[in-house]
């Protein structure tokens, strides 16, 4: 019997639904839960079984043994069913994780669904309410020191605020439509970190926090995506709420060092921290400054932005590593990176960005972006440095 159970078993891998894991979709499905009745990617079975045998019990689709009740509870359930009950109500704003995605995300994900039943009953979304306050640590632009910040989020208002102790008065005021939101457990060691950029006074800021709580902080990504979303209807009220969801948050397309030139092949290369964050390439002295040293629009193709492999023609530099170059209508940008591999990754990116239409969004930012220098007068958004 338990031989056929198993054979069973792999038959219902192959049912439409059941061949991709039932939270991120991966393509391969080697576990499952048999009590919910899902098919499960390695990744994911793990944060299931780290949930505890009351909510979820799983099993290896080819290595354990089958009884006929489980088997039986597969076949009734599935993926698809599965996903009517526990996705019913997913919000437009809340992003559904790949495989690929932030582990945060994944395992917060799993939790909402089959924990804290958040998309059996919406009441349980806090974060679509269009507030949100508490404490997050946030990192001093100055040095590596966290100190605890009230933040206070109003979609009403279009801002995220933050306030130093008990003062009245917010230390910033970010408009939540020129914001970005991504996770930055790499750049801060907590996996429950975010990197906040935002325009301020025409040049990008960023800061970064953290809360020591996954659920709370994943929260908040998720309250900033709704109020983003609800305001975004506002604006434009004919593009497709589906279209709009797509542009709540990015993660940054690549991050890395390379090495920036000037204008002239004379003007020697410097090491800089770079980050693509969707049509904005912006490099620093390092990765955690609270500003870029200079930012780069990438706009589209047709509008005269092309990625080159090698040097502009007429430059002549040597021994400098992997170079390619950015060409604008307004100049050339030339880098180098250490590593072809690194080379390729940065060329691909770029391109993809180049290649993707222009939205009204792009379009607005396109129009703020600026660089202010001395004497308070604004300049194009391209820096020679």
């Amino acid at each position: 019997m338990a031989d056929i159970n198993g054979r069973r078993v792999l038959e219902l891998v192959k049912k439409t639904g059941n061949s991709v894991c039932a939270d991120c979709n991966c393509q391969v499905t080697e576990y499952a839960s048999y009590n919910i009745g899902v098919f499960l990617c390695t990744q994911c079975a793990g944060i299931h079984r780290a949930l505890g045998t009351h909510i979820s019990k799983i099993k290896h689709l080819r290595l354990d043994k089958w009884e006929e009740s489980q088997v039986k509870h597969l076949e009734e359930v599935g993926n698809i069913v599965a996903k009517r009950k526990y996705e019913e109500r997913v919000p437009v704003c809340y992003r559904r994780p790949s495989e690929n995605d932030p582990q945060i995300l994944r395992e917060q994900w799993i939790r909402a669904k089959y924990q804290r039943e958040e998309f059996i009953h919406a009441e349980k979304q806090r974060y679509t309410r269009g507030t949100m306050e508490g404490f997050l640590f946030k990192r001093s632009k100055v040095d590596d020191s966290c100190k605890q910040r009230r933040f206070v989020l109003s979609e009403r208002e279009n801002t995220l605020k933050y306030y130093v102790s008990n003062k009245k008065e917010p230390k910033a005021e970010i408009r939540i439509l020129d914001m970005n939101v991504a996770f930055a457990p790499e750049k801060l060691k907590p996996p429950t970190s975010l990197q906040i950029t935002y325009i301020n006074q025409g040049s990008t800021r960023h800061i970064y926090v953290y809360h020591d709580d996954a659920e709370v902080i994943v929260e908040w990504y998720m309250a900033i995506r709704s109020a983003k979303l609800n305001l975004l209807q506002v604006a434009h009220p004919t593009q497709p709420e589906m279209e709009l969801a797509q542009s709540l948050t990015q993660d940054f397309l690549k991050e890395g060092f390379l090495c920036k030139t000037g204008p002239k092949p004379s003007d020697g290369f410097k090491r800089r921290w770079f980050t693509l964050d969707g049509r904005k390439l912006m490099y620093h002295d390092q990765k955690l400054d609270p500003y870029p040293k200079g930012e780069i629009f990438i706009g589209h193709l047709s509008d005269g932005y092309s990625i080159h492999t090698g040097q502009p023609a007429g430059w002549k530099l040597k021994d400098v590593g992997f170079i390619f170059h950015v060409k604008t209508p307004s100049r050339s940008f030339v880098f180098s990176a250490e590593r072809s591999d690194d080379r390729n990754e940065w060329i691909a990116a770029l391109q993809m960005v180049i290649s993707r239409p222009m939205s009204p969004q792009d379009s607005f930012l396109r129009g703020i972006l600026v660089k202010k220098r001395g004497g308070g007068s604004v300049v194009s958004f391209f820096s020679n440095r």
